[in-house]
C-alpha cells in the first residue's frame, strides 16, 4: 500500500526452547571471557545495553509444553503454538498457507492442531477473505486474549512491538503478504551477518513520525526522516508497508525498508518509492509491468518477486 505522511512438539521431559536469538533459552553459567575485548564505539555500547534490558524472559519446557499466565488464568502451550502467537503478534496477519509453511516446515498436520487449540483457547481468531483473483484466502491474527498473553509472558524483546486483530480488513490480505517479504528478506540480511532482528509495520512508524512531527514542527521534517532511517521526498516522508531492524555484523543498528508494489500502484507512487530507497517487491507475475513503470520514469532499482 502507498503510504506517506505530511507537516514441532516433543515428549523429551525437562526440554527447553530451542536456542534462537529472540527465544534465550535457561543455560548453565558461561565461564568469564579473560581475552582482552576489543574497543567498541558509543553506539555499540548503548544497542549491548538495550539488548540486554529488552530480552525476552527464558522459558522451560516439560515434555514439549509450558504453562503461560495472563492474569488468574493458564494456558498449556506447545513451543510450536507460543512461537505461533509470537510471529502473528509481530505482523498481525498471517495466511494459513504462509504459516504452515515457514513456521511449520510444511508439516500440515501440526499445524493444524496448533491452530485449532489456539482458536479453542480464545488466542487466535480465524476470518476469510477475498485473495487473488477473487479467491478466498484464510487468515489469522491474535484475538485480545492472545495480545495480553504474549505481552504479559514477554515472549518478544520489549522493543518488538506486539499487534492483534483484523484492523482494516480492506487491507488483510496485502498485510498478510508482508509475512511473505519478511521470509524472503531474511536471508539476504544475514548473508550480510545481520542479527537480532526486529519487525516495524507501517502503523508503528506513522505513529512514531506523527508524534514527531507534532513536538518538533515540519521545519524538522528532514531530520525526523532522518531518525528513522527514512528520507523526504517531495516534501514528505514515504512510509515502507514493512521495516526490518536489525544489528550489522559492527553491531550498529541497520534497517531495510520494503514495500509490497502492486499494479494498483500509479506510477507516479512508484517512482516515489523508489526514491525514498525502498526494496521494491512484486507479487508473482507483476514483475514486467514494474520494470515497465521504471524505464517510463527513467528510474533504476532491484525488483524483488514473491
Amino acid at each position: 500500500m502507498s503510504r506517506d505522511f505530511t507537516p514441532r512438539d516433543s515428549d523429551e521431559t525437562g526440554r527447553e526452547f530451542p536456542v534462537r536469538e529472540d527465544w534465550p533459552v535457561e543455560s548453565e553459567p558461561v565461564p568469564l571471557e579473560l581475552s582482552p575485548k576489543p574497543a567498541i564505539s558509543q553506539e555499540q555500547e548503548r544497542n549491548t545495553e538495550r539488548s540486554l534490558e529488552q530480552l525476552p524472559r527464558p522459558i522451560h519446557f516439560t515434555r514439549g509444553r509450558t504453562t503461560l499466565y495472563d492474569r488468574d488464568r493458564g494456558y498449556r502451550l506447545r513451543e510450536s503454538e507460543i512461537r505461533t502467537i509470537a510471529e502473528l503478534g509481530k505482523f498481525r496477519v498471517i495466511a494459513l498457507a504462509d504459516l504452515a509453511q515457514h513456521a511449520y516446515h510444511g508439516h500440515r498436520k501440526q499445524f493444524d492442531q496448533d491452530r485449532q487449540n489456539l482458536i479453542r483457547k480464545d488466542l487466535v481468531r480465524q476470518g476469510t477473505f477475498e485473495g487473488p483473483e477473487a479467491s478466498p484466502r484464510e487468515l489469522l491474527t491474535l484475538t485480545r486474549r492472545g495480545h495480553r498473553l504474549l505481552r504479559a509472558s514477554r515472549l518478544l524483546p520489549g522493543t518488538q512491538e506486539v499487534h492483534h486483530g483484523f484492523v482494516k480488513p480492506r487491507e488483510a490480505n496485502h498485510d498478510a503478504d508482508l509475512y511473505r517479504l519478511y521470509q524472503k528478506e531474511v536471508p539476504r540480511i544475514a548473508a550480510k551477518g545481520g542479527r537480532n532482528l526486529r519487525v516495524i509495520l507501517d502503523c508503528e512508524l506513522k505513529r512514531k513520525i506523527n508524534r514527531d512531527l507534532a513536538t518538533f514542527g515540519a521545519q524538522a521534517r528532514a531530520e525526523i526522516a532522518a531518525r528513522h532511517g527514512l528520507r523526504v521526498v517531495r516534501n514528505k516522508i514515504p512510509v515502507p508497508d514493512l521495516c526490518i531492524e536489525y544489528e550489522n555484523r559492527e553491531a550498529e543498528t541497520a534497517r531495510v525498508h520494503l514495500e509490497l508494489v502492486t499494479e494498483h500502484y500509479r506510477p507516479r507512487q512508484v517512482a516515489e518509492k523508489v526514491r525514498a530507497g525502498f526494496s521494491l517487491y512484486t507479487p508473482h507475475g507483476e514483475t514486467d509491468h514494474l520494470r515497465r513503470v521504471l524505464d517510463q520514469h527513467e528510474l533504476t532499482a532491484e525488483i524483488l518477486s514473491l
